[in-house]
């Protein structure tokens, strides 16, 4: 597979087909047993989490895991790597760090307005499903992110609130050029939005193109009503 930079790929299939599988190798939560995992020209094949993280390659899980207690805005700056007040040395020394965490306030103020999240005080845990889909996404645009992955981002959401977690993902590819992989069920909303559509049955890939094309291929077709999983 090969992901086009600055598009939103999706991948499709039956459960069991690997799509998931696929998602841990990419992020490093499993070390793959042959093949190479190839992010921006560098070799990440094996690196644990943090270390993917750290390169550009995010990912987000099915179920939001956000802080509860605290609010969408404490969720979004701890996201933020290297806050300098945070440090044992450099906190009681106020002007070393000011205004690095001042533009990282302004940041998390700009990646709210973006997604529309509009109560930096609520707390987390008072969240709709479509909001914590969303402050997943925000915490995501705090890191160095290049690239994400997503793991259905409309799963347990209703059509309007999936259209409008899609809008917002477009919005953020079209206006900072982040690149998306994604995992969805949702076909009927996801192809309205996805650049590229890979179909897998039986950990393999059996079919890539564009959308219609590939919802069209016999072989897809039959993976779905007909095929086998492992």
């Amino acid at each position: 597979m090969e992901i086009e930079s600055g598009q939103m790929t999706m991948m499709i299939g039956p459960n069991g087909s690997g799509k998931t599988t696929l998602i841990n190798v990419i992020s490093g939560f499993y070390k793959p047993d042959e093949g190479k995992v190839v992010f921006e020209g560098k070799d990440i094949t094996g690196k644990a989490p943090n270390e993917v993280a750290k390169q550009g390659l995010v990912r987000t899980f099915q179920v939001p895991a956000p802080f509860q207690k605290l609010s969408v805005m404490e969720n979004l700056l701890i996201a933020s790597a290297g806050n300098p007040g945070e440090s044992f040395l450099r906190a009681p020394i106020t002007s070393t760090w000011i205004k690095q965490e001042r533009e990282i306030y302004d940041r998390a103020t700009k990646v709210l307005e973006l997604l529309n999240l509009k109560k930096p005080d609520q707390l987390a845990g008072e969240l709709s499903g479509g909001q914590l889909k969303l402050l997943e996404v925000g915490r995501v645009l705090m890191t160095n992110a290049r690239m994400v992955t997503l793991d259905e981002p409309a799963s347990g959401l209703n059509p309007t609130l999936a259209h409008k977690v899609f809008e917002h993902l477009d919005d953020i590819k079209k206006n900072l050029g982040l690149t998306f992989l994604i995992i969805e069920h949702r076909l009927d909303i996801a192809l309205q939005y996805v650049d590229y559509v890979y179909a897998l049955a039986n950990g393999s890939v059996i079919s890539h193109g564009k959308g219609e094309e590939v919802m069209n291929d016999p072989k897809v077709i039959e993976g779905y009503l007909g095929g086998t999983c492992n």
